[in-house]
């Protein structure tokens, strides 16, 4: 089975990134080595200027749905590997075409070891998260925009282009469902073990929103119940998937757990909403 035609890296702010890309930066961009959670997968940190890596589907299986993808990685690193490519080369099988976000992240120590020295703390650091949040969710809604503008090009409908997002990707799909203009509105959006930080104001016009965790994720100890009700008291279409263990980062990992069928379920969603075939 052929995945994709063609992928290629585009610049999520062609005219420049709001207020210049290193800020005063002189970290670089870095591709972690194999990082074993709970399965070796790279990551990448230090990420100041954002672009989108578009993952395209054979034309003849093309549908004309669009996914941007957004990994997690507490707004300090992206699980580029099973948050991101996996995901994109899954869609890519049944003609939709992905777009993998490599978002601003906040910086990370430039030597692998100091990084790892770190880890926990980054990963635990929640207030960190919550301040960074804000770039990250600006590249999101850019990127829905510059898809839209793009659609023809990339053999897309401007009408089929949704969001999904893993942890802090998560969150910034959430905030695409939620804070958007005409040009960055998503058809769809589906956090995937994302926190909710934000006061939850659902718009009138919200898109269908599918979202999965895990009943053991120690990160969301609410079950994203609270996104749930306030969606269905509003009237918009929502699925809700908790499973019983997956833990949390599960991303397209398989670890012979209930989560593992969470992006076939996904996509029967999809096929529910009228966005796959």
């Amino acid at each position: 089975m052929k995945n994709t035609t063609h992928t290629e890296t585009f610049l999520v702010w062609p005219a420049g990134v709001p207020g210049g890309i290193s800020q005063g930066r002189t970290e670089q961009e870095t591709i972690f080595p194999p990082l074993h959670i709970p399965t070796p997968t790279r990551l990448i940190r230090n990420v100041v200027e954002p672009t989108l890596q578009a993952y395209l589907p054979d034309p003849s299986r093309a549908n004309g749905t669009a996914v941007v993808v957004c990994p997690g990685g507490c707004f300090s690193f992206l699980s580029i590997e099973v948050e991101g490519e996996e995901v994109a080369r899954w869609l890519n099988e049944r003609g939709v075409a992905a777009f993998v976000l490599k978002y601003r992240l906040a910086p990370t120590p430039e030597r692998d070891e100091d990084f790892m020295a770190q880890f926990m703390h980054i990963v635990h650091d929640v207030a960190g998260m919550q301040a960074q949040a804000p770039v990250g969710i600006s590249d999101g809604q850019q990127a829905l925009k510059l898809v839209r503008q793009r659609a023809s090009e990339w053999g897309v409908d401007p009408e089929r282009i949704g969001v999904l997002g893993f942890s802090a990707g998560g969150a910034i799909a959430l905030a695409a469902a939620t804070q958007y203009t005409a040009e960055s509105r998503p058809a769809f959006a589906a956090p995937i073990y994302g926190p909710v930080w934000q006061e939850l104001k659902v718009p009138q016009d919200a898109p269908p929103l599918f979202i999965a965790l895990a009943d053991d994720d120690p990160s969301i100890a609410d079950g994203n119940m609270p996104l749930y009700n306030a969606w269905k008291a509003s009237g918009h279409p929502v699925e809700l998937h908790i499973y019983a263990k997956g833990g949390h980062g599960f991303g397209m990992t398989k670890q012979g757990l209930p989560s593992d069928r969470w992006i076939e379920q996904f996509a029967d969603w999809l096929v529910s909403q009228g966005f796959l075939e």
